[in-house]
Order: structure tokens, then C-alpha cells, then sequence
């Protein structure tokens, strides 16, 4: 690892720290490893972030901080993740915890959704010294990243002892309670000085497409969460996008016995929003790839039978940056299937945002000011759910930001 920390050149610019959606300090943290010195790397990522293990493996590097790496001009950049994991794994094996903060504000928060935007800024509130209660509608936490980000991504023991460590901090935690099902929102404004919603947008988005109500055609984000796969063995299936959900989703089904494994996505690779390794990974594994194809139609008569598609081409629009796909009259060919897996993006749970009252933007989601703030002035909202860009980091780096924000509101109120 210290061949690896050495070849950072320690820019004074710091564009990786730039790239970095939290914004760690990453020429400082990786000197620290240069000189061995590797508790002091820990602390120095602690200001920033508390899921060092989780980020350090699991976010798209090569979109954020690696991508703006100086090395990566003429060669291969700096292994940031790589980095980042190895420090916050020696920080699980030496226990090396998340300084607590003994002194108390007094100020109770509820924060709705234990997922990485909801962990994050329970863990900076509890460093304010509030008292932090989080409330968890699975039996664990960690939203995606438990019920998303597959095993064999994100270890499940490395996940448990990052988020343990955040309960070190003295987090209560009510699992097994829905929003609007066991507890209401009216009901938490009584008993909280501030609530945070950080419950997620995870419900598979569809294309309203013909067939798309057939038996047989799932929603990658529900088959990830729930964990509750039909039996793939001798099976032929179609995974519909070109983000990590699409990635994960089709790998995992490929390693659960799948005769094959298709990916449709009706762009171009270079334009997948996945990380370029997860793609590799998934070709290495055996799973085709039809790029620039788009799915028109499922065919079945109870069940899915074959999909129709049709090729594209890419045209640049008038007034638009990206490159547009287009159908190409005439090209339509099928495929013999027997499922299809949607994972073309997410949306929040419609039954749960409707119980809030609470102001909704143009797109559904929950309306925030620049402070996360809501219609309500006594709630705050952070992550999918407020419509921030769907990555580990940048859900971080939103609990990060309400966490500051509900912060300034409790001293006014004080």
C-alpha cells in the first residue's frame, strides 16, 4: 500500500479533493500513509466523512476524485479508494473509534432512514452533541448499502462494523418502523426538536411499455432490496439500463445459475453512468452487453415469452449537450426470454410522500430551500428522496449538509 500512497504527488490544487462529492482532504490523508502514520490518515478522513470503508469501495471513482487525479493526464491515477479502505479498515481492526462528544445540547433529532445519507448525519448531529434517535424500516440499517450494493461489492461484515461504529457515537435506533405505517410525521414533530428525512427513492422507475404488466418482468432496485429472486437456473433474462443498479442486478442474477444474462442500454458504453470497473467486471463474467438497443415491447401471453427491440443511433439534438438516442425505423428484431429486470432509475414510495403534506417540486420529490429545509420549517430533508444525485458520496455528502444546516437552525431556536 505504501507503493501505492507514494506514487501521489501531493498536488497543492488538490482537483481530487475537488472531484470528491464530500470533499476529503485526500493529499493530506494519503501523506499520513506515506509516512506511516496511519491513525492520524484516519482522523483526517474523519472530518469529512464517517464511511470510509463503504466509499472506498463502492463509489464510482473514476467520476469523482480519481477521475481529476494529475497522474491519470499520462497514466494510470492514484488508487484513492483503494486508500480510503485500507485506512478505514485498519481503523475497524485497531478499533479506533468516532470521537464522542460528551457534552449535550439538549436537542432531541429524528432522522427517518438509516441509508448512508441518514447515517452520515446522524453521526455529525451526535458530534454536535444532540441526541439522535434513527428510524429504520428494515431490521438493519444501511438502506442501499445493505439492501442494494451486493456481498460480493461491499462485505457484509466491513458494512456492520462501519455502521457500528456510527451507533458507538450513543445513536439510538427504532428498527422495524415505517413512516406513515408505525409512526407519522405529526407524531415525530411533537416528540423532536428537528426531523430529517433521508427514507430514499427505491422503487424501480418503468417504462410504459407494452407487456411491461406480464409475470415475469421485475424491478431491479425491489429484486436488490427484497432479495426475493424467482429461480434463474437454465433461464434466459434481460436487464433494461446502464447505471450500477443495472450492473449489480444483472451480476448477481449471473451468479445465481442464469443460462444468460443480457444488458440493454440505448446508448453507447462510453455514455453508461456505471462504473467503467463494474462494466468490465460484468463482461468478464460472461454477461452481454446490447448497446444502442432499446426495448419496445414485451411479448408473453400470462408470462414473458420474448422481448422486441429496436437499434438506435446517436444524434446531436439542437440546444442539447449529450448525444440524443434515436430509433432506427426498420430495425426491430426479438429475443427469447423469460425475464426482464428493470433498472432504467428510481422513485420514492408514493403511499409514504403522500402522508407527509408536505410541498413537492415539478419532478415528485420533496421540495428542499438550499438549506434543506421543507415546508415545514421543522423538517429537513436529505438524499434521494429531496432528488440528490443517486451516489453513495453524494448522499454522504447531503446528510453532511442538513446536519450542518439543522444544526444552525437549533441555536437559533435556542
Amino acid at each position: 500500500m505504501q507503493e501505492k500512497a507514494n506514487y501521489c504527488l501531493n498536488c497543492p490544487t488538490k482537483p481530487c479533493t475537488i472531484g470528491c462529492p464530500l470533499g476529503n482532504d485526500i493529499p493530506r490523508f494519503i501523506k499520513k500513509i506515506k509516512e506511516e502514520n496511519y491513525k492520524e490518515a484516519y482522523k483526517i478522513l474523519l472530518e469529512t466523512t464517517v464511511l470510509q470503508p463503504v466509499c472506498g469501495r463502492i463509489c464510482p471513482h473514476m467520476k469523482q476524485c480519481r477521475g481529476k487525479c494529475v497522474r491519470g493526464i499520462k497514466g494510470e491515477p492514484v488508487e484513492i479508494g483503494e486508500l480510503e479502505a485500507f485506512v478505514g479498515d485498519m481503523a475497524i481492526k485497531n478499533k479506533w473509534d468516532i470521537p464522542k462528544v460528551e457534552e449535550m445540547s439538549g436537542k432531541k433529532i429524528a432522522v427517518v432512514g438509516g441509508g448512508p445519507a441518514g447515517l452520515t448525519a446522524a453521526a455529525f448531529l451526535r458530534r454536535k452533541g444532540h441526541e439522535i434517535t434513527i428510524y429504520e424500516k428494515h431490521n438493519e440499517l444501511g438502506g442501499l448499502l445493505s439492501h442494494g450494493i451486493p456481498e460480493f461489492r461491499l462485505p457484509r461484515n466491513i458494512l456492520k462494523e462501519t455502521m457500528q461504529k456510527i451507533l458507538n457515537l450513543g445513536i439510538d435506533v427504532k428498527y422495524n418502523c415505517s413512516l406513515g405505517k408505525d409512526i407519522t410525521l405529526e407524531e415525530l414533530k411533537k416528540e423532536y426538536d428537528a426531523i430529517l428525512l433521508t427514507i430514499g427513492a427505491n422503487i424501480s422507475a418503468k417504462m410504459g411499455i407494452e407487456g411491461e404488466e406480464l409475470k415475469g418482468v421485475y424491478g431491479g432496485n425491489e429484486l436488490l432490496e427484497n432479495n426475493n429472486h424467482p429461480n434463474y437456473e437454465g433461464k434466459i433474462v434481460v436487464v433494461n439500463g446502464g447505471g450500477n443498479t443495472a450492473m449489480d442486478t444483472s451480476r448477481t442474477i449471473n451468479k445465481m445459475g442464469a443460462k444468460k444474462v443480457y444488458v440493454v442500454y440505448r446508448r453507447a458504453r462510453e455514455q453508461m453512468p456505471a462504473e467503467q470497473k463494474e462494466i468490465d467486471d460484468a463482461i468478464k463474467e460472461g454477461i452481454e452487453f446490447l448497446f444502442q438497443n432499446n426495448i419496445v415491447k414485451i411479448i408473453g401471453d400470462k408470462y414473458v415469452e420474448k422481448i422486441e427491440c429496436i437499434k438506435t443511433e446517436l444524434i446531436k439534438a439542437e440546444g442539447e449537450t449529450r448525444l440524443k438516442p434515436v430509433n432506427i425505423e426498420g430495425s426491430n428484431y426479438e429475443i427469447p426470454v423469460d425475464y426482464v429486470v428493470m433498472a432504467v432509475g428510481a422513485k420514492p414510495e408514493e403511499e409514504v410522500l403522500s402522508s407527509l403534506n408536505l410541498k413537492r417540486n415539478k419532478w415528485g420529490y420533496i421540495e428542499t430551500d438550499e438549506n434543506n429545509r421543507t415546508s415545514d420549517e421543522k423538517v429537513f430533508c436529505a438524499g434521494d428522496i429531496s432528488g440528490e444525485t443517486s451516489t453513495v458520496a453524494w448522499a454522504a455528502r447531503s446528510g453532511r449538509n442538513a446536519a450542518e444546516n439543522i444544526d444552525k437552525y437549533l441555536e437559533k431556536e435556542n
